[in-house]
């Protein structure tokens, strides 16, 4: 492929500016794009507060959006699209396919330089969503469709196991809430976005007990600000093996290294079961409103680590791909899913 990039290196934009477990579920498909195409090297452009997912990736550097701040509104994409420009970008791959990173993609290809976006297969998606004539068959996972972009660019991706990050050690502020290095580490993320992807909190409290109450075992509540630390507070009962990790107490780095050296995560359609993908860590994901089949499984999973509502007592499932919405009638369908369902699998994937 013919270039003319200082040191004979290939400089790829990536685009994703958000959420946070889509910007996660990138992190294997550009750490296998860099293995398997060592020429080149990749700009990702996403919200500062992401800056983390990607420290551990060699010929991957980064580049701060302030989509609130310098880079807000149209005139601050152009001021954005200034400074990529100083890169030397080769060509652009928009992972996102928003109208922020559609004007950037744009302006690059104005310039000549090769692009490529994101399927979003919005329509397969509302065929799989509808509650009538629903087609319930799966839409590509979304890591497939990232590596198809770098593909139309170029540099095809082989996505496997290896693509996923070395587990980093924990650093010495970590070790104490580690515990012994015969401990069972098990992380918890109970909440997410929307209600219809929450698995309910009276049954979330029984298996939290129930695994507690193991021994040799830690368990680790992950949630976002200061209301979910406050429920997660509450949740952990002052159990002296539970550790609450939300509210601040920790940065993401931490959070990251923390969740690395987890030896299962138990997480919602959410963004901390794809940060653990990321590590290769076991997830077991509990879906409600929403499927695996949307094509948001954390990458690796096996499908069978997806346990999902029963679709014989609520049929229309899934109703939402973001969890969104939820049919009337369907909001007690995550109760289908037993705590002693959700125990059977995290003892068989501990075993496995």
């Amino acid at each position: 492929m013919p270039h003319k990039k200082g040191k004979g290196h290939i400089h790829l934009l990536a685009l994703r500016f958000s959420a946070m477990g889509d910007v996660a579920m990138t992190v294997p498909v550009l750490h296998a794009l860099t293995t398997q195409h060592p020429e080149v090297r990749v700009i990702v452009a996403s919200r500062a507060a992401f800056k983390p997912f990607f420290d551990g990736l060699p010929n991957v550097s980064f580049h701060a959006a302030d989509l609130s701040g310098s880079h807000k509104g149209f005139f601050g994409i152009l001021r954005l699209y200034k400074e990529l420009k100083a890169l030397h970008i080769y060509a652009v791959a928009d992972l996102h396919n928003v109208l922020r990173t559609k004007i950037i993609t744009k302006l690059f290809a104005w310039r000549g330089k090769k692009t490529a976006i994101l399927n979003k297969m919005r329509d397969a998606q509302k065929r799989l969503t509808a509650t009538v004539n629903k087609d319930f068959s799966p839409v590509t996972p979304i890591v497939y469709r990232h590596a198809d972009v770098f593909a139309a660019l170029g540099f095809p991706v082989v996505l496997n196991e290896s693509a996923v990050l070395p587990k980093p050690a924990l650093p010495n502020e970590l070790k104490d809430i580690a515990g012994p290095n015969d401990t069972i580490r098990i992380g918890i993320a109970p909440f997410a976005q929307h209600k219809g992807k929450v698995y309910p909190t009276d049954l979330m409290q029984q298996v939290i007990g129930a695994l507690a109450a193991k021994p040799s075992t830690r368990l680790y509540l992950f949630g976002g600000n200061k209301h979910e630390a406050h429920q997660l507070k509450k949740m952990a009962a002052e159990r002296l093996n539970i550790e609450v990790v939300a509210g601040g107490r920790f940065t993401l780095k931490q959070e990251l290294q923390l969740i690395a050296n987890l030896n299962v995560m138990l997480s919602m359609d959410s963004a901390n079961g794809h940060m653990a993908a990321m590590y290769g860590v076991p997830v077991i994901t509990l879906w409600g409103a929403t499927h695996p089949y949307a094509g948001f499984v954390p990458y690796n999973q096996p499908l069978s680590n997806s346990i999902t509502a029963d679709r014989e007592k609520y049929p229309l499932l899934p109703t939402s791909v973001y969890g969104n919405k939820v049919v009337p009638g369907y909001e007690d369908a995550m109760r289908t899913i037993t705590p002693q369902m959700v125990l059977n699998k995290i003892d068989e994937v501990l075993l496995s």
